[in-house]
């Protein structure tokens, strides 16, 4: 569960780089990318990333040298992804329905629509 600590500290986060792309904005540097929603076609969950019938929704995705991204992936009953690993971590957000996820060595909880667990190697 992600605790107020951690919720102020991404606000805080996400305010220093939104102060930082708009001073990069004055200054010429920074381009504004705007997709719409809907506008991106759907694709199929990879076989070695996930077993059963998953699709995958990418609204965005940095580029480098930035390491952020987000998707929407949805699980048709039955479907689960194969184990891995995020080096970096991983924040889950469920919006619908309900999960297991399991961290290394850790016991299985079970996840629900809200943030529900922030996962790391």
């Amino acid at each position: 569960m992600i605790t107020r600590r951690q919720v102020v500290a991404t606000g805080a986060a996400l305010a220093a780089t939104a102060s930082a792309n708009a001073q990069d904005a004055r200054q010429g540097a920074g381009n504004m990318k705007i997709t719409r929603s809907g506008s991106q076609p759907s694709r199929k969950g990879a076989a070695q990333n996930f077993v059963g019938v998953v699709r995958v929704d990418s609204p965005f995705r940095g580029s480098d040298p930035a390491r952020v991204g987000g998707a929407f992936v949805t699980f048709e009953p039955g479907a689960r992804t194969a184990w891995h690993t995020h080096p970096l971590g991983q924040t889950l957000i469920v919006t619908a329905g309900c999960g297991l996820a399991q961290q290394w060595g850790r016991p299985v909880e079970q996840i629900r629509p809200g943030v529900d667990a922030e996962l790391f190697p």
